[in-house]
């Protein structure tokens, strides 16, 4: 097995014994890039020589007993929406295509801070704003099992990086499931953490009510030894929460499958899903209750109306970031951005301000469920990856609209900010499934947990 394809965990151990180096590490990584990249355009800008320098840095450094943790010389790729101090960073867009931050990004400061080597800047959906990464400025980010298919977005190239060995870690954003949405479609694991516990000081925003920022890797292990350098409190983000107790992410494994509850909602997260990608999901759900653990089924009643909800806040949020450019450079758009940003100046306050209560509701609705229940699992999306280009997606041989389909079920997640990660459960149509293994507020851990005892029953 090449370095590339290994996963974190075990690559920053043998990085820490010194049985391999990050310059080895990293070449190997390019080497992947030169054989894929073209095919699947998972990278807006690459950074060889950058990379080579600092894994060089991380090999002096840690023969010098200078190591500084698990992400000490591992290669990660960074959205092309997270700021990067004196490097062009795109949001994707051709507004922004020569926009130069003079500052690092929180979580770009932690991962530099915790050694880690910076691949480049990875492709996403124009300003993170839609789900499939079908950019008109920068090309479609295509999808690791079928290039015909998306990669899912808005963090498309973290996901398609991850999936093809070209990136070991990578960071992504999630507005309405444009971590989990990638993760999916792509067979690798996504994380949206707590809102509130990662930073998004000098991310550029999407609907700041909704953003999160997350790690995105090939396992539950791994995204946990990025999360321990990313959480934490930060004062230059005004959504950010200081927690009363440390964690360690990556730490033992603190719930047993013989006492996990396992909160199942039928009437909305299995409702219109296609038939196999139900079936990979149930299949996963068995799994756990034939290992012990109970199966509880729970009633969310404002999920009737968290679609309107999401949509609502989501379109009036990013609208009025971006309402100056719509009026001067409404052509500098792509074209579904466009209409989705002309489609936010349409509600009004009151659309807003209802939206708002149904998310109390929602949010309540869950707070009780979880006195029921350890975590809840739910398919992260409906069908499987459609192709580029397409508006519609097939679930059971019917065509369905994308765009209200594709985040029915990753969206409630960041109305109420809760964790959630999406955790690949095996091939539906031979394409990727994923699902969404959901937890209380701050117990991101659980959540991890519960997902890393998922990858050691498969």
């Amino acid at each position: 097995m090449r370095l590339s394809e290994q996963s974190l965990y075990v690559l920053a151990e043998q990085i820490r014994t010194q049985k391999i180096s990050p310059v080895e590490l990293v070449e190997d990584v390019f080497q992947q890039i030169e054989e894929k990249e073209q095919q699947h355009n998972a990278y807006i800008d690459i950074q060889k020589d950058r990379a080579i320098h600092l894994a060089k840095e991380a090999e002096r450094e840690i023969s010098e007993g200078k190591y500084r943790g698990p992400l000490h010389g591992i290669p990660i790729g960074i959205k092309d929406n997270i700021y990067f101090a004196n490097e062009t960073t795109t949001m994707g867009s051709k507004i922004h295509q020569h926009f130069i931050p003079t500052e690092d990004a929180t979580v770009v400061k932690k991962l530099r801070e915790a050694g880690a080597v910076f691949l480049g800047k990875l492709n996403m959906h124009e300003y993170a704003w839609g789900a499939t990464n079908d950019n008109p400025f920068y090309d479609a980010c295509r999808n690791p099992y079928d290039t015909t298919k998306i990669s899912g977005g808005s963090s498309g190239g973290s996901g398609v990086a991850i999936a093809t060995n070209m990136a070991i870690g990578a960071l992504g954003t999630d507005t309405g499931g444009s971590i989990r949405i990638p993760a999916a479609f792509c067979g690798i694991f996504g994380l949206k953490p707590t809102h509130g516990l990662v930073s998004k000081a000098n991310c550029f925003p999407l609907a700041w009510s909704l953003d999160h920022v997350g790690p995105m890797t090939k396992t539950a292990i791994d995204s946990a030894l990025m999360l321990d350098v990313l959480a934490g409190y930060d004062a230059k983000d005004p959504t950010s929460i200081q927690c009363v107790q440390p964690v360690s992410y990556a730490g033992e494994v603190d719930i047993s499958l013989e006492n996990l509850r396992i909160g199942i909602n039928e009437s909305y997260f299995f409702n219109q899903v296609d038939d196999e990608v139900e079936k990979r999901v149930r299949e996963a759900i068995q799994l756990f209750e034939d290992s012990g653990a109970t199966i509880v089924e729970v009633d969310v009643p404002a999920l009737a109306h968290v679609e309107y909800a999401e949509m609502i806040t989501i379109t009036s949020e990013a609208s009025a970031i971006h309402h100056d450019n719509l009026i001067e450079r409404e052509e500098d758009f792509g074209e579904d951005v466009r209409f989705l940003l002309k489609l936010g100046e349409l509600p009004s306050a009151v659309d807003y301000l209802r939206a708002q209560q149904i998310r109390q509701q929602l949010d309540r609705q869950f707070q009780n469920m979880f006195q029921q229940v350890d975590v809840l699992l739910t398919p992260t999306i409906p069908f499987v990856a459609p192709s580029i280009g397409s508006h519609t997606a097939i679930i059971n041989g019917e065509e369905v609209p994308l765009l209200d389909h594709i985040i029915r079920f990753t969206g409630p997640f960041n109305l109420t900010g809760l964790p959630v990660a999406s955790v690949p459960v095996g091939f539906a149509h031979n394409l990727p499934v994923g699902m969404q293994i959901v937890g209380p507020a701050f117990d991101d851990k659980r959540v991890l947990d519960v997902a890393r005892l998922y990858e050691l029953l498969v």
